[in-house]
């Protein structure tokens, strides 16, 4: 049975996630499978772009914040997925050795008018790395079940 309900949220809850240290050879095979650019492959690549090195994708750095996200709350939800992402910014590059922390603000909620049992908790993902720089932010509608259901 889930634990966390879309009426355990709050506009101004703060939830933190983390961290986790990131390998060069996870930053390889996921730009290798999924984001074959240059600089996301090697060195000479990284260097030769605007990042000054070997950086990873920013899509991988999504899927870290998604499993911080999973194993923090999702898992343990009445979670029905996302039907959008607002906004999704790469501020800074993450390093193999990084550490990234992942602090979720919850901006609002609503619940669904054409179905109750669900609602929306609109969050900010903001990604820090080590030294508390912010490198993504996110924006985006999460779904939750509700408690009561649609008789509420």
């Amino acid at each position: 049975m889930p634990k966390i309900y879309f009426e355990d949220f709050a506009p101004g809850q703060v939830r933190k996630f983390g961290p986790r240290r990131i390998t060069r050879e996870e930053m390889l095979a996921f730009a290798a499978d999924f984001d074959p650019q240059p600089m996301h492959l090697d060195e000479e690549g990284g260097r030769a772009s605007m990042l000054g090195g070997l950086a990873a994708s920013g899509l991988f750095t999504c899927s870290i914040a998604m499993r911080m996200v999973a194993d923090g709350i999702l898992l343990r939800s009445s979670s029905m997925g996302a039907n959008a992402v607002e906004e999704i910014r790469w501020l800074a590059p993450v390093r193999a050795g990084d550490a990234l922390t992942l602090r979720l603000t919850v901006l609002d909620t609503r619940r669904s008018r054409s179905r109750p049992d669900l609602g929306f908790v609109r969050m900010l993902w903001e990604m820090f790395d080590q030294d508390g720089g912010v490198v993504m932010t996110l924006t985006a509608p999460m779904m939750f079940g509700t408690r009561s259901g649609p008789n509420s």
